[in-house]
C-alpha cells in the first residue's frame, strides 16, 4: 500500500527562492525540480498567492497566512448567514438525514444561492459550541465530551494551603499595612545554578525586601522570607503554589502572619510583587545566574527602588510610605 505524503507548508526561504527562479525565467517545473517539490504545489503558490500578478515572496507568505487564518474560522460563516444555517441545520436532522459531506457538495454543485461551505468547516461547527446539539445527527465522527474521573484522588503538594479567597477584605484596598505577597526570581536555565532571589513586598507601602537564597528548597526559602519580613509589621501573607511554599506554616510560626495561596494560573492575585520583581528584572535581565550576584549588588539596586517616587504612591517613595504608616516595628534601612 503505498504511504500517503502529508503537505508541508512553503518556508519563507523556498518562497525567496521561487520568486527569484521566477524572475530569472525558469519554468514551474525546473523550480519545482530545484526544490523538490511537486508542480502542482509551485503552480497552486504562484497562482493563489500573486498580489496584481506578481509573485513576491513577502507578500506571498502574508498572504499565505491571512488566508489559513481566515480558513480557520470559517465555520463562523454558518451563524453569521442565518439561511445558510437554517439550511445546514435542517438537512442534518430527519427527514433529511444529509451527512456534512452530502450539504457541501450540494452547495457546491448545485450553485444555489447560499454560500459554499466546507466539509471539513461543518465538522468544526459542530465540534464548536454552537452546533454540538446536532452532533446527534452525525452517522459517525460524533462530539464526544471528555469524560472526567470524578473519583480520581486529588493530588495535593501543599498541605494546609488556604485560598487567598479567605485573605481578610483590609487587604484588599491596599490602605491597611501589613499585608505582604512574596515569590522567588531564578536563574537561568542555561547556567544550571539553582540560586534565586526572594522577593517581598508590602502592599500598601510597596516596601521592597529581597534576598539571595543558594536554592528553593521549602525549608531555608521558608526561613529566609521570615528573615526578610522581621522588623516590619506582618498580618499576612500571599503567595502562589510552587513547591517553594510547602513549609508555609514555619512562616506564620516566626511572623505570626498568615499565609494565602493564589488560584492555580492567577498570578495576578499577587500584582504586587510580580510588579516588583519586573523592577528588579531591569536591573537583573532574564539569564541572570544569581550565583554570580553578590547580596550587596542586590541590596543596592533594592535600596534605589524604595527610595524611588512612585506613581502610585502619590509621588512618596515606599520608604516614606512606610514610615509614615508605622510599617517598621523598629527602625531598620
Amino acid at each position: 500500500m503505498q504511504r500517503i505524503k502529508k503537505y508541508v507548508s512553503l518556508s519563507s526561504a523556498e518562497r525567496s527562492e521561487i520568486e527569484i527562479l521566477k524572475d530569472k525565467g525558469y519554468s514551474i517545473r525546473k523550480i519545482a525540480d530545484v526544490l523538490g517539490r511537486s508542480p502542482n504545489t509551485i503552480s497552486r503558490e504562484i497562482k493563489v498567492n500573486s498580489v496584481s500578478g506578481e509573485y513576491n515572496a513577502i507578500k506571498a507568505k502574508a498572504k499565505s497566512r491571512l488566508s489559513q487564518r481566515s480558513r480557520r474560522y470559517q465555520w463562523q460563516k454558518i451563524e453569521r448567514n442565518p439561511e445558510l444555517w437554517l439550511f445546514v441545520s435542517e438537512r442534518l436532522a430527519s427527514p433529511y438525514d444529509w451527512s456534512p459531506r452530502v450539504i457541501s457538495g450540494y452547495l457546491r454543485a448545485q450553485q444555489t444561492e447560499l454560500p459554499y461551505v466546507s466539509t471539513t468547516q461543518i465538522y468544526a461547527w459542530l465540534y464548536s459550541s454552537r452546533g454540538q446539539r446536532y452532533c446527534q445527527y452525525l452517522y459517525s465522527e460524533r462530539y464526544h465530551p471528555r469524560k472526567h474521573n470524578k473519583n480520581k484522588t486529588e493530588q495535593v503538594m501543599i498541605s494546609g494551603r488556604v485560598s487567598v479567597t479567605e485573605r481578610p477584605v483590609a487587604a484588599l484596598d491596599r490602605l491597611d499595612i501589613g499585608h505582604w505577597e512574596y515569590d522567588s526570581i531564578v536563574s537561568s536555565k542555561r547556567s544550571r545554578s539553582t540560586a534565586a532571589l526572594a522577593v517581598l513586598q508590602e502592599r500598601s507601602t510597596r516596601m521592597l525586601r529581597v534576598m539571595q537564597v543558594p536554592n528553593l528548597r521549602p525549608e531555608p526559602y521558608a526561613k529566609v522570607i521570615a528573615q526578610l519580613a522581621r522588623g516590619f509589621i506582618a498580618k499576612t501573607m500571599t503567595t502562589d503554589n510552587g513547591i517553594e511554599n510547602k513549609q508555609h506554616k514555619l512562616i506564620t510560626e516566626k511572623t505570626g502572619a498568615l499565609v494565602f495561596f493564589t488560584d492555580p494560573y492567577s498570578s495576578w492575585q499577587k500584582g504586587g510583587v510580580e510588579n516588583g520583581n519586573k523592577m528588579i528584572r531591569r536591573y537583573f535581565p532574564k539569564g541572570t545566574d544569581f550565583s554570580l550576584v553578590c547580596q550587596a549588588e542586590v541590596d543596592e539596586i533594592v535600596n534605589r527602588i524604595n527610595n524611588k517616587p512612585r506613581q502610585c504612591l502619590g509621588f512618596k517613595s515606599a520608604i516614606q510610605c512606610a514610615v509614615e504608616k508605622g510599617l517598621f516595628l523598629d527602625r531598620v534601612s
